[in-house]
C-alpha cells in the first residue's frame, strides 16, 4: 500500500514540478542558506517544540536534498530508488502508529525551512496533516521600512500574546484590525480557552473555504478570515459548522476577492453627472409606485445636531424627488435593535436604506449581505466594502476657509478649536483649519481640545487669553446655544462668525438620482466605492455672519472659488508637523486619498492626539470602527 501511496506522491511532485517550470519559476525546494546572505539578521530564538502549519512549511535549510522534492513537498525520485524505499517505510509507520518525532525547522518570516524531517514533511503533506509539531528556532531580521518586514514585525507583536503562527496578513494594520474585531487588547495575553475557540474556528472556516475554492486566490487564508469576522462577527460564528460557513462565505465572495486588491477602494471626488439617463436596462425599473427610502439614525434629532443635519437632508430629498420617492425614517438605533429595524425596513418595500453613521457600519454590512437587491449606503469615510457604498463630504476645504477667517479676526494669535473624534477626516479638518489661520496670520497658535475623553487635559474655551473659538458645526434645535462654529466671546457676549454647513439634501439628492437613474451600476467596479464630495459639488459650504468685514469676505469668498474649481489644494507644499516633522514636499500637494488618513498635527497647533484609553465609551466604539490610522487604499475617480 505505501509503496502505491509513493507512486501518487510522485504524481503529485512531477505535475507541481512541470506546472512551476512552464511559469519560467524554479521548481525545487526554497533554501534558507540562499536567502539569508541577502538579509540583514537581528538574531535567533528558541521557540521549542511547536505546531507548524503544515501549508507554511516551504523549504530546506540546506541545499542537501532539495532537488528530491518539488514546491509542494511532494517526492520527485524515481520510485524504484533508495529514497522511495524509505519514503514508503515512514508511510508504513504513518499508517499503523503515526510519526511522532517532530522535525527541525528553523522560522524565518513566518515560513519554514526544514533541518532534519524533510521526508517526514513529504508523507504527512500527502497526507494532508494540517499541522505538524517541530523544534523551531526563529530567525528575526532587522526593522526595515520594506512593506513584508512591517508586517512581520506585526505578526510578531501579535504571537508574543497568542503563540498563534497559523494566521498571517498581505497588508500591514490587519492584526490590529482582528484584534479589534475579538474586542481584544494588543497587550493581553490569550488564554489556553481563547487560543483553542480560536483555532477551532479558524479550521473550520479553513477547511469551507478551501472547498470553495479560496486556494486559488492570491490573497492568505487570514486575509479572507479577516473579511469574514467583519462581516459575521466572531462571537457569532464560534459554533458555526462548515456548512453554514461554506454558505456564509458564498455571500460574502466579492468582500473575499476585495482583499485582493493592492488599491481596493475608488474614491469618487465628484458625482457624475445624473442629467444623462443610462441604458434603460440598467435603471430601477419599478411600477408606478414610488421607490421607498429610509434613513437609520443612531440619535434623536433632540439629542444629536448630527442626525438633525441628516433629517434635514431626508426631507430636503423628500421634497426635490416628491414624484419618484417616498422617505421614512426612525431615529435612536444602535447594535442591540438595528438587525431589526432593517429587517422591518426590507419588510415595507425600501429599495435605499441609508444609514447615517459610522456606529451602524456593521449591521450595515452584514444586511447588505443578506439583502442583495436593496441598495445599503453608510455615512462614513474610508471603508473598503463591496455590499455597500459610504459617502461623506469633504469638510476640511470648508475647515480651511473657517480658519483663515480666525487667523484674519483673532485678537491675539490664539485660537482654540473644539474637536470630538480623532476619526478619519477629523485630523485632516484640524489641519486644515490650521493652514488657514497661518496662510492669513503666520504667528496665530491653535490650542486643541477634544469633547470626547474622559478627563480634559486643557479647557481653552473657558481660557481668559482665548476669545476665539471654533466648535461644534451646528445646534441642536432643543438645546439653543449660539456656541457653534466659528465665534468670538467677550465676557458674557458671543458673536458668530462663521460656520460650516453640509448640504446633505443635495448629497443625498445627487446619490439617489444615481440609482434611479441607473450611474450607480453604471459606475460599478471590482473595488469598495466611496463618495467623498467637497465645495464643487455643493455638498458643504461656509456661511459668514454679518459681523464679517467686507475685505475678509471677499479674501475667502476668493480662496472658496480657487478650491471649488480645484486650482487649490489647501494641503500643498512643505507642511511641518509637531516636532519639526516634514510631511509634503515643496510644489506638491497631498492628495485626497492621503487628506482622508492624515494622522499628524500641524507644527501650529498646540495638543495632541488622544490615546484610545483617555476616550469615553461613546468615543472608543466609534475609533474601533473609523479611527484614524495611515492608508493608502485609494484609488481616485
Amino acid at each position: 500500500m505505501s509503496y502505491e501511496d509513493y507512486k501518487k506522491a510522485l504524481k503529485l511532485g512531477q505535475r507541481e514540478y512541470q506546472a512551476y517550470l512552464s511559469k519560467g519559476n524554479y521548481p525545487y525546494l526554497k533554501v534558507l542558506d540562499e536567502i539569508l546572505p541577502n538579509t540583514s539578521v537581528e538574531g535567533e530564538v528558541n521557540l521549542g517544540l511547536v505546531q507548524i502549519p503544515a501549508d507554511l512549511i516551504v523549504g530546506t535549510k540546506s541545499a542537501g536534498r532539495r532537488t528530491a522534492f518539488a514546491p509542494n513537498f511532494m517526492p520527485l525520485l524515481s520510485s524504484t530508488s533508495e529514497f522511495a524505499s524509505k519514503w514508503s517505510s515512514l508511510c508504513d509507520a504513518h499508517l499503523t502508529e503515526g510519526i511522532r518525532d517532530p522535525i527541525k525547522a528553523y522560522e524565518f518570516m513566518n515560513q519554514f525551512y526544514v533541518v532534519e524531517g524533510n521526508k517526514r514533511v513529504s508523507v504527512l503533506k500527502y497526507f494532508k496533516a494540517a499541522s505538524i509539531p517541530g523544534v523551531v528556532t526563529r530567525i528575526i531580521p532587522k526593522r526595515s521600512n520594506d512593506k513584508a518586514n512591517k508586517i512581520y514585525f506585526e505578526f510578531l507583536d501579535f504571537y508574543r500574546h497568542t503563540e498563534i503562527n497559523y494566521i498571517y496578513f498581505s497588508q500591514e494594520g490587519r492584526y490590529k484590525k482582528l484584534l479589534s474585531i475579538l474586542d481584544k487588547d494588543p497587550a493581553e495575553d490569550w488564554t489556553e480557552e481563547e487560543k483553542m475557540d480560536f483555532r477551532s474556528l479558524f479550521s473550520r472556516f479553513q477547511t469551507a473555504y478551501n472547498a470553495k475554492g479560496g486556494k486559488k486566490l492570491p490573497i492568505t487564508i487570514g486575509d479572507a478570515f479577516l473579511a469574514y469576522l467583519n462581516v459575521y462577527g466572531y462571537e457569532a460564528s464560534k459554533n458555526k459548522l462548515p456548512g453554514q460557513l461554506k454558505e456564509d462565505i458564498s455571500k460574502i465572495w466579492d468582500e473575499i476577492l476585495l482583499q485582493k486588491q493592492e488599491l481596493p477602494v475608488d474614491l469618487v471626488l465628484t458625482p457624475k453627472d445624473s442629467s444623462k439617463k443610462a441604458p434603460i436596462l440598467t435603471r430601477i425599473l419599478t411600477p408606478s409606485s414610488k421607490v421607498k427610502v429610509a434613513f437609520v439614525h443612531d440619535k434623536s434629532t433632540e439629542t444629536s445636531s448630527w442626525t438633525y443635519g441628516h433629517e434635514l437632508g431626508r426631507i430636503y430629498v423628500d421634497e426635490k424627488l416628491s414624484d419618484q420617492i417616498e422617505t421614512s425614517c426612525v431615529e435612536n438605533v444602535d447594535l442591540n435593535n438595528a438587525d431589526m429595524v432593517l429587517n422591518e425596513m426590507a419588510l415595507d418595500n425600501n429599495k435605499i436604506i441609508f444609514t447615517t453613521t459610522p456606529q451602524l457600519l456593521k449591521p450595515t454590512l452584514k444586511f447588505a449581505v443578506e439583502h442583495p437587491d436593496i441598495k445599503m449606503l453608510n455615512c462614513s469615510l474610508n471603508t473598503s466594502h463591496r455590499y455597500i457604498r459610504t459617502y461623506y463630504a469633504r469638510m476640511y476645504e470648508a475647515k480651511f476657509l473657517i480658519g483663515a477667517i480666525a487667523g484674519a479676526l483673532s485678537e491675539n494669535s490664539k485660537i482654540a478649536y473644539i474637536a470630538d473624534y480623532p476619526i478619519y477626516g477629523t485630523i485632516a479638518n484640524i489641519n486644515a483649519f490650521a493652514l488657514g489661520v497661518k496662510m492669513i496670520n503666520p504667528r496665530a497658535k491653535i490650542y486643541l481640545e477634544w469633547s470626547k475623553v474622559k478627563e480634559p487635559k486643557e479647557d481653552y474655551i473657558h481660557s481668559a487669553e482665548i476669545s476665539c473659538i471654533s466648535t461644534q458645526d451646528m445646534i441642536i434645535p432643543k438645546i439653543p446655544s449660539r456656541n457653534f462654529g466659528l465665534y468670538q466671546i467677550h465676557g458674557d457676549q458671543v458673536t458668530n462668525l462663521a460656520m460650516p454647513i453640509w448640504h446633505w439634501g443635495k448629497f443625498y439628492e445627487k446619490l439617489i438620482q444615481n440609482i434611479l437613474n441607473g450611474t450607480w451600476k453604471v459606475e460599478n467596479s471590482d473595488k469598495a466605492i466611496n463618495y467623498w464630495w467637497g465645495l464643487s459639488a455643493g455638498v458643504i459650504d461656509v456661511i459668514y455672519s454679518q459681523n464679517l468685514p467686507i475685505g475678509t469676505r471677499r479674501l475667502i469668498e476668493l480662496l472658496r472659488h480657487t478650491i471649488t474649481i480645484g486650482e487649490f489644494n489647501p494641503f500643498s507644499g512643505i507642511l511641518y508637523g509637531q516636532n519639526g516633522i516634514i510631511h509634503n514636499e515643496a510644489d506638491h500637494d497631498i492628495p485626497p486619498e492621503q487628506i482622508a488618513s492624515i494622522d499628524w498635527l500641524l507644527e501650529n497647533v498646540i495638543g495632541e492626539i488622544p490615546k484610545f484609553n483617555e476616550l469615553t465609551e461613546e468615543a472608543q466604539a466609534l475609533v474601533r470602527i473609523q479611527g484614524v490610522a495611515p492608508n493608502d487604499n485609494f484609488k481616485i475617480i
